[in-house]
């Protein structure tokens, strides 16, 4: 008889929790970990740890504790030398240590997609002070945007416009940085005309491309998304072609999050995240098999199809306003009887601008789901105690 695939999760937010769910009804048993309690992934999962990501030592009891067949990242703020050593003496870590190395610091991702692998990018130089800061920026040119090499959802970017908007920009950007490096990227402005999140699918039968995520962000931070997104076969094409590269130069299997500013039929390179991506909710509406879905069977070896089809959809969050730990939702019948659906994350305190829930909604086309969607948002208030 086959043993139940043992998961550690590290990281428990939202998008956690939908994979716990999809590997669940995988017949794993999932251990969620994150620094604090009750957070949303724990609710659903079979075991929990509570501590410090960043906590190598932590991190190393834990997964000898409890042997896990898979370790699973969710977050960027790892201890990734951990990762890396346990690798080594024979745990599986996905995508694979390398890949959570290299992209939980946006340099180290940037520098692979750029110098060794050839991929179109923005100009950016890296700064470690405010002095560096102006000399990147004189290299870029202004605008430019600055933010940290390691964060959370987008948090410390900022775009600036003169010279005298730097230092503000440098300050924003160190008071947000996760872990320990006060490191920022400054990078040339893209007047883009959108920019798209492509799921790439790493598994054990090749690689499988999502129809391309539209979405649009806020402080860097992501408030709806939509699928699919209209783009020309020829720049589907190329986003399809770096995002292969890229993903096959980390190896592993996993969903990967790739993102990419489109202009005419330029596509340029931006991010990667080697698991599912929070403009990829979408998929939740969208796809026969979500992100998460995708992500827990390339984790497990099983089957992807070869090719996903979306329905138009659309997503938008739901966002806290202020600092409570006694909360509640309403109008949520409200916002259901549009057509549209809601997903509550539950977490247990919010902070101004924290994702709270998203309202996910389809449509004859994307234009008609992201009304929906944005609309259903509105309808659903936060009570706080």
């Amino acid at each position: 008889m086959a043993h139940t695939a043992r998961i550690l999760l590290l990281g428990s937010g939202e998008l956690g929790r939908e994979f716990v769910i999809s590997a669940k009804r995988l017949g794993a048993y999932v251990i969620a970990c994150d620094a604090y309690d009750d957070a949303p992934a724990m609710q659903l999962a079979d075991a929990r740890e509570v501590f410090s990501m960043l906590d190598g030592e932590r991190l190393r009891e834990v997964a000898e504790k409890h042997r896990p067949d898979y370790i699973v990242p969710e977050i960027e703020a790892i201890r990734t030398e951990a990762l890396a050593e346990l690798e080594s003496e024979g745990f599986t870590v996905v995508p694979s240590a390398r890949a959570a190395q290299l992209t939980m610091n946006r340099d180290a991702i940037r520098d692979l997609a750029a110098n060794e692998l050839g991929l179109v990018t923005s100009k950016y130089r890296y700064a470690k002070n405010l002095d560096e800061v102006r000399a990147a920026a004189a290299h870029t040119g202004f605008p430019c945007v600055i933010k940290p090499v390691m964060s959370s959802s987008g948090k410390g970017q900022s775009t600036v416009r003169d010279e005298d908007e730097l230092e503000g920009a440098w300050d924003y950007a160190c008071a947000n940085m996760r872990g320990d490096r006060q490191r920022v990227i400054v990078e040339q402005f893209i007047d883009f005309d959108y920019e798209i999140t492509l799921l790439t699918v790493r598994h054990a039968g090749g690689v499988t491309f999502c129809p391309p995520i539209g979405h649009r962000q806020e402080r860097g931070d992501y408030q709806e998304s939509w699928q699919p997104t209209p783009m020309s076969d020829s720049a589907i094409a190329k986003a399809q072609d770096m995002a292969r590269k890229v993903v096959d130069d980390l190896g592993g299997f996993g969903l990967f999050g790739v993102e990419f500013f489109v202009r005419g039929e330029e596509v340029i390179f931006s991010e990667l995240s080697p698991r599912p991506h929070d403009t990829g909710m979408v998929t939740l509406v969208s796809q026969n098999l979500t992100e998460f879905d995708l992500h827990a069977r390339a984790v497990l070896g099983l089957p992807i199809p070869d090719r996903m089809l979306a329905r138009p959809s659309a997503s938008a969050v739901i966002l806290a306003d202020r600092d409570s730990d006694q909360l509640g939702y309403e109008g949520l019948a409200d916002a259901m009887a549009q057509g549209a659906d809601i997903r509550i994350f539950a977490k247990p305190t919010s902070r101004p601008y924290r994702r709270m829930g998203v309202a996910l909604a389809t449509g004859s086309d994307t234009d008609e789901a992201r009304s929906k969607a944005r609309d259903a948002a509105h309808r659903v208030h936060i009570t706080y105690g």
